[in-house]
C-alpha cells in the first residue's frame, strides 16, 4: 500500500467516524427531547362552542395527543368520563376539556317531583333558561268576579330546571300558558309536592304563566311572603 492509499484509508476512517460521531449526537439530542418531554397521552379539545348547562356528547370534541407531563390533572382523557354530564358555564371551541369544566345532570332529590309545562320564548327569558338554572314562576289570574282585579303571583319560587326541550309548534290555540304564542319549549321542574300542584293549577286556569331567571347566589323568594302577589293598584 503506498502513501497515497493509506492517506485514503485514513480520511475514509476518519470519515467513518465523523458520521457515528454526528449519528451518536443525533442520538443524544433525540433521547434528551423525549426525556423532557416525556410519553404522548390522549386529549379532548372541543371542536365547537358549548351552552352553559348543555348535555354533553362525543360529537363536540375532537381527539388530539400530547406529552403527559403538560397535561394538567384535571384534562379528561376518556369520553366515557362525560357520559351523564351537562357543561358548568360556556365551553370555547379549541378549549382543553376539563373535569372542573362538568357536572352531573340535575336529577330528583328525595321529596321532589318533575313537572314539565309549555313555555312560549318570550316568557321562557328568550332560550336563556336551561338546564340546572333557578327561576321563579309567575302566574297571571283574571278576578274572581267582574269587577276584581287580576293578579299577577309568584307560585313557586327557586324553581330549579331539570331539563328544557325542542322549540314546538302550538297547535291549539286555546292553550292558556302560550296564548298568542306560535311556538313553545318543554321545560322540566324539580319541585315539592304543594310546588308541582301549584304549577299544575297555574298551567290549567291561568291567564298566562312566566319565568324568571334567578341569580345562582339567591334563593329567588321575596323576603316579605306578601310580595308575592301583586296587583295595579299597589302602584297607586
Amino acid at each position: 500500500m503506498n502513501s497515497r492509499q493509506r492517506r485514503g484509508v485514513i480520511l475514509l476512517l476518519l470519515s467513518v467516524l465523523c458520521a457515528l460521531g454526528a449519528f451518536a449526537g443525533v442520538l443524544t439530542v433525540i433521547s434528551d427531547v423525549n426525556a423532557k418531554v416525556g410519553p404522548e397521552v390522549t386529549a379532548y379539545r372541543l371542536s365547537e362552542n358549548v351552552k352553559p348547562y348543555a348535555t354533553l356528547n362525543a360529537g363536540q370534541f375532537e381527539k388530539i395527543t400530547m406529552p403527559e407531563r403538560w397535561l394538567s390533572a384535571t384534562a379528561v382523557t376518556d369520553l366515557r368520563q362525560i357520559e351523564g354530564k351537562i357543561a358548568v358555564t360556556e365551553l370555547k371551541e379549541g378549549s382543553l376539556l376539563q373535569t372542573d369544566m362538568i357536572v352531573e345532570r340535575p336529577e330528583l332529590k328525595p321529596g321532589e317531583q318533575e313537572i314539565a309545562i309549555m313555555i312560549d320564548a318570550a316568557t321562557g327569558v328568550a332560550g336563556k333558561i336551561t338546564a340546572g338554572a333557578t327561576v321563579n314562576i309567575y302566574a297571571t289570574f283574571e278576578g274572581e268576579k267582574k269587577d276584581d282585579p287580576s293578579q299577577s303571583r309568584m307560585i313557586v319560587a327557586g324553581a330549579r330546571v331539570l331539563s328544557v326541550g325542542k322549540l314546538t309548534p302550538i297547535s291549539d290555540s286555546s292553550d292558556r300558558t302560550s296564548r298568542g304564542a306560535t311556538a313553545a319549549v318543554p321545560i322540566s321542574f324539580a319541585l315539592s309536592t304543594l310546588d308541582t300542584q301549584r304549577v299544575a293549577y297555574a298551567e290549567s286556569f291561568a291567564e298566562h304563566v312566566r319565568l324568571a331567571l334567578v341569580a345562582p347566589t339567591t334563593g329567588g323568594a321575596p323576603a316579605d311572603q306578601r310580595d308575592r302577589t301583586y296587583t295595579l293598584d299597589k302602584d297607586k
